[in-house]
């Protein structure tokens, strides 16, 4: 027990939530990947998706270890990662019609990180109404250029990213006539984009833009919904993914039909990432549903409380927005899975099978844990309390045994 206390500090919530996040995707995955054992070794699958978890626990561990003060350094590395994306745009691995990989991981999930961070750093930087104007303008060319290398090949998490954003600059207490105006803009902007998209398709087809004509066919095929009652509903390569999930979630049922009795693993294509939370109603039921959902609120309820407690700027604007990326990310994949929003391909976090954005998750994990040990009055000092309290507890119960036996070689001896 003492060796737990040592090594896993910080607030034990956020552990409990990890811990449960880690366990429902371990089981998960592997039921879900029953379409990908077919193409390679059976244990495969399973076995680099737990490799990642791991790594990813020992990240939560390394980052968790550091001072908050530390993690400015993310800032810094935020130019860097403008030219991983630009690098990824030449030279990376173009999957499905977007370039998302170069040597193997996303730089998007890493610019993700880099940006709530360089926002956080230079909002707690401000001191007066001249530096706020200062702040406002750095935070807004960092993040259009970070959303718009982004967005050409991912939209869904440009704009999750940009929002998260949004939220910080509210809760940094930026001018709400500053925020307005930035919006305002940027959703001006994405609607021409997406107006000329919709009017002239083909002429986006060869440009940097030629994933419009994708979102654009997503939009279109989720308001014209064809009505299942009617019995004119077909499955089609439009409404694939989006039917058996459907069909998943109506399987479910209260309870489910137990991990490894899936049915719709065989025909969902991204079983084991997009659609994991599908597949996780299917078998955990609407209770296993619920539960999951509610760990992400719990995890959000928390990093608020955490945040609450925070005497400085710059971790509590750090906690805050490595919550809302983590929970509207889980928000974003929930709703797909049952069908509120168009398709997105956003992961679960931390449950979705995957490489990069398990360990940025972790590193957001991590953020959050050290928050809760630093940066909380009563955080490292009442942790540290604890430990020294569980010591000499110890101690003192070594030194009663010692005591009594010695007592006994004594009366011993002197019969």
């Amino acid at each position: 027990m003492d060796f737990f206390n040592k090594i896993f500090r910080g607030d034990r919530v956020i552990w409990m939530i990890f811990a449960f996040l880690f366990t429902v995707s371990i089981i998960e995955v592997y039921s879900a990947s029953s379409t990908l054992t077919f193409r390679t070794d059976y244990w495969r699958p399973i076995m680099e998706h737990t490799l990642f978890l791991l790594v990813g626990l020992g990240i939560v561990l390394l980052v968790h270890s550091f001072k908050p003060k530390f993690f400015s350094i993310f800032a810094v590395a935020l130019p860097f990662t403008w030219f991983l994306l630009i690098a990824t745009r030449l030279f990376g691995t173009e999957v499905n019609g977007a370039f998302r990989r170069f040597l193997g991981f996303q730089p998007s999930e890493i610019a993700k990180l880099c940006l709530i961070t360089c926002v956080a750093f230079i909002l707690s930087r401000r001191k007066n109404e001249s530096s706020e104007d200062s702040a406002f303008k750095w935070i807004c060319v960092s993040t259009v250029i970070t959303c718009a290398l982004i967005f050409f090949d991912n939209f869904s998490t440009a704009g999750l990213l940009y929002g998260i954003i949004i939220f910080m600059l509210f809760i940094g207490q930026i001018s709400i006539k500053k925020i307005g105006f930035f919006s305002l803009a940027t959703v001006f902007v994405i609607a021409l984009i997406l107006a000329f998209s919709f009017k002239f398709p083909d002429a986006v087809k060869n440009t940097p833009l030629k994933r419009a004509s994708t979102w654009t066919s997503r939009i279109s095929d989720y308001k014209e919904k064809e009505d299942i009652k009617s019995g004119n509903y077909v499955i089609d390569d439009d409404n694939y993914q989006v039917s058996h999930a459907k069909i998943a979630l109506a399987q479910g049922g209260i309870f489910g039909r137990m991990p490894g009795n899936s049915q719709q693993r065989d025909y969902l294509p991204q079983a084991y990432s997009d659609f994991i939370f599908a597949i996780i109603i299917e078998e955990l039921g609407l209770v296993g549903g619920i539960a999951v959902l509610a760990l992400y609120v719990f995890l959000f309820i928390r990093a608020g409380i955490i945040a609450g407690r925070c005497t400085k700027l710059f971790p509590k604007l750090l906690v805050m927005g490595s919550a809302l990326m983590l929970v509207a990310q889980a928000l974003a994949n929930i709703a797909v899975a049952v069908d509120l929003i168009p398709v997105t391909g956003q992961p679960l976090p931390l449950v979705s099978r995957g490489g990069t954005s398990i360990l940025v998750t972790c590193a957001f994990f991590g953020i959050i844990l050290s928050v809760s040990r630093y940066e909380n009055p009563r955080g490292i000092s009442r942790e540290e309390a604890i430990v020294k309290e569980m010591e000499a507890e110890k101690q003192a119960a070594e030194a009663a045994e010692n005591w009594t036996g010695g007592e006994t070689g004594l009366i011993a001896d002197t019969y």
